[in-house]
């Protein structure tokens, strides 16, 4: 174990900081070595592939922390939209014949099909002893290292950017755990107890270096209500992990897992109790728990109802999982296609 590094003397209690070296910018997906993609491509028994992404104008409308669904403009706005477009764009081209269709999309990285990157969530954490609480992110990474520009197309200053994901790459062993098929569609907080229940009914072994899918039927609401959500409804539908359970939460420290993924929109569930300054706590404990202290990275929004019945048709949970994200250099969260083959 690394006692300290240039950044931080003290690290945070059940945490895995200095662990993959001192300057470590992938946590836990530093596992996804070369036999861990082996053992993906050893789970690959017919070729069979399954898309694991929602359109990415889904949820639909604004979402409770702002986030906008897409939005398309023309690409060249003195031209108009370039669709069906054949006005020569220089002489060089005079005479040509043929169409073009090209357009601009704006869009939040996180609103959709997404990874959570570890630069996603900070914390107030005094990593030196000295009583000087700082924001503070994985690996000791500080809120002067994360930085947006003022100057518009300049990306962000975050050493803990999703490009560095993306430049490593996503592929590897993944498991699905079947939550839907114990829990229905009604609310229900799965902590360590309920967690361990599914993986034994369900015979799924999992190891170090795995990622491990969540399905909990939430992103079939999504589908069935076609972009015009009930926030109310959704509030109270589907299964989500207790992120305040610690047994679990130790589960996760243990389990060696590089990823979690789900198709609901947080993972765990989002506590919109009262929080009081005398007895604070982590709005999202898990979040907390894996992006903060372990670097494990989330998946959220995933479409997972396919991928769910053809394994359990064929008595299965293990699965090659690709999901590189956009390599975007400095941003906090991607977009993401992942695609399962069984």
């Amino acid at each position: 174990m690394i006692a300290h590094t240039k950044r931080w003397t003290h690290r945070p209690e059940g945490s895995n900081w200095g662990d993959f070296g001192e300057d470590d910018r992938l946590g836990r997906l530093n596992l996804l070595d070369t036999d861990r993609v082996l053992q993906g491509l050893q789970e690959v028994k017919d070729g069979r592939i399954f898309s694991l992404t929602l359109p990415l104008n889904l949820p639909g409308g604004e979402s409770s922390i702002g986030r906008q669904p897409p939005r398309w403009a023309a690409s060249a706005e003195d031209e108009g939209c370039r669709c069906n477009f054949h006005r020569p764009f220089t002489d060089l081209l005079a005479g040509a014949t043929g169409y073009v269709c090209d357009d601009l999309v704006t869009l939040h990285t996180q609103y959709s099909t997404q990874w959570d990157g570890l630069g996603h969530v900070g914390v107030d954490f005094d990593m030196h002893g000295d009583g000087n609480a700082q924001v503070t992110y994985y690996g000791g990474f500080q809120a002067r290292d994360i930085q947006l520009s003022d100057v518009e197309g300049t990306c962000p200053t975050n050493p803990l950017g999703i490009d560095q994901v993306a430049k490593a790459g996503v592929q590897g062993r993944a498991v699905l755990v079947n939550l839907r098929s114990m829990c229905g569609d009604a609310r229900v907080v799965v902590g360590y107890d309920l967690w361990m229940e599914a993986l034994h009914r369900q015979r799924i072994q999992i190891q170090p270096g795995d990622m491990v899918c969540i399905y909990t039927g939430y992103s079939d609401l999504l589908l069935q209500v076609q972009g015009k959500p009930d926030h109310e409804r959704l509030r109270g539908s589907c299964a989500a992990l207790d992120g305040s359970d610690q047994r679990l939460l130790q589960w996760i420290t243990d389990s060696g897992v590089v990823a979690l993924c789900a198709d609901n929109n947080a993972v765990e569930v989002v506590d919109r109790g009262s929080f009081h300054s005398a007895n604070p706590k982590p709005f999202l404990p898990l979040h907390e728990h894996c992006l903060f202290k372990l670097g494990v990275h989330l998946g959220e929004l995933w479409f997972l109802r396919e991928l769910a019945q053809a394994l359990e048709a064929g008595g299965r949970s293990a699965f090659l999982l690709t999901a590189p994200p956009l390599r975007l250099p400095g941003a906090f969260g991607s977009p993401v296609t992942p695609i399962a083959t069984i």
